[in-house]
């Protein structure tokens, strides 16, 4: 008896064969037409079945594994890495890195493509036949231990340790809680038993996970487990993210603009008198001797601090001398105290004609501010420049300092 079609349609819906009901009456009509051998027929119907059940898997699978974007190992650039081939990574993409339990982890800098990377392998351990996990390290952290509060741990550690291949994300981003080796250790421990894959990421070396963690024994019992089938890849090379704008290659012109820029926003701008660079006068001048060399750096050091000298002795000088050179800013003493350079400053407007009563009258809010244990007593020297006798509380200054006063 001949099936009609309506009775094939319904065989092949039973056997759950959709993608064959779908496509054998077009099938049908192309044998028909290229005179197609049965064989022929039955080996295409049966290959376009294979292969949508292998791509509805994919998917399923893929959207289980919350992948946060779906990269392949094709669209991964190596010419940017100096460390990392493909070739070193064949091992990885083979199933025997799931079947063997074995582990990665991925080393480096923001933006160097770690994640990229994981989801790249993970995803080709699906095309294997495998299934994979995607998750942060804060995510998995912070799960467990809601779950243990609760006392639920036992359940929602089978989220971690069922797949066959788990990525932990951005171990060492974040700041974690104090239980966070803990957490983590049920989940590195029981899977290291199982023999499943593991894939890490992290910018921090294995050697710093006891700080983040908050455990330096827990950390280094995961990482001991993590490495005993696994590797440690470092990827170096610019940014992904920002490669577009040159960060990483830095030349003398935009280390100066950004020195320059992190003066200005951290508020401490570039000293105006920088200290003069180390020279090495044999280098730059190859055609004298060395002995005139080395004259000319020393005499060259003696001026550059004979020069900062008097500038910082400008800088200095009270508001009465501006006029005054810099030679006569070294040669005066400065004042010892702000009662006296308030005095010296009073005096200095006093005429010449002046009584002493009438110097000590101007004196006296300055007394009384100050409160001197002695009288303050203004007199004029022998070279005509006016001082004080008697000792205050802010400094004492004694006659025998200026010369020529009475």
């Amino acid at each position: 008896m001949k099936p009609s079609d309506d009775d094939l349609d319904a065989l092949l819906k039973r056997l759950h064969l959709a993608n064959a009901r779908r496509i054998w009456p077009k099938l049908v009509e192309r044998a028909e037409k290229e005179e197609w051998s049965y064989r022929d027929f039955l080996a295409l119907l049966v290959a376009e079945e294979i292969a949508q059940r292998q791509q509805t898997r994919l998917g399923r699978l893929s959207r289980w594994a919350s992948f946060p974007f779906l990269k392949t190992i094709d669209d991964f650039d190596f010419t940017l890495q100096s460390t990392v081939r493909l070739a070193l990574l064949g091992s990885a993409l083979s199933p025997d890195f799931v079947t063997e339990g074995r582990c990665l982890i991925l080393l480096g800098k923001p933006g160097r493509g770690k994640t990229h990377l994981a989801v790249a392998l993970a995803y080709r351990a699906i095309q294997n036949g495998f299934d994979a996990f995607f998750t942060t390290a804060a995510e998995l952290i912070d799960d467990l231990s809601a779950a243990f509060r609760e006392g639920r741990l036992a359940e929602a550690l089978t989220t971690y340790t069922h797949p066959a291949t788990l990525v932990v994300d951005e171990v060492g981003y974040l700041t974690y809680g104090t239980d966070a080796a803990n957490m983590l250790f049920h989940v590195v421990n029981e899977r290291h038993r199982r023999k499943r894959s593991m894939i890490f990421t992290t910018n921090k070396s294995p050697a710093a996970w006891g700080k983040v963690l908050h455990d330096e024994d827990l950390a280094q019992a995961i990482v001991d487990r993590v490495l005993e089938r696994g590797r440690l890849l470092t990827l170096d090379g610019p940014s992904m993210r920002t490669r577009h704008l040159g960060l990483d290659e830095v030349t003398p012109e935009a280390s100066n603009h950004l020195a320059d820029n992190l003066a200005r926003i951290s508020g401490i701008a570039r000293p105006e008198f920088p200290e003069p660079p180390s020279t090495n006068c044999e280098t730059q001048a190859p055609l004298v001797t060395k002995a005139s060399a080395a004259s000319s750096c020393r005499e060259s050091s003696r001026t550059a601090r004979r020069t900062r000298t008097l500038v910082s002795t400008a800088r200095m000088a009270p508001p009465h001398v501006e006029g005054d050179s810099l030679l006569q800013l070294r040669q005066r003493p400065p004042p010892r105290s702000l009662l006296e350079e308030s005095v010296m400053q009073v005096l200095r407007r006093v005429p010449a004609s002046s009584t002493d009563d009438d110097r000590r009258a101007l004196l006296i809010p300055l007394q009384d501010g100050a409160g001197t244990d002695a009288e303050a007593t203004p007199h004029r020297g022998g070279n005509g420049d006016l001082a004080l006798r008697g000792d205050t509380r802010m400094g004492k200054r004694h006659d025998a300092e200026y010369p020529g006063t009475g």
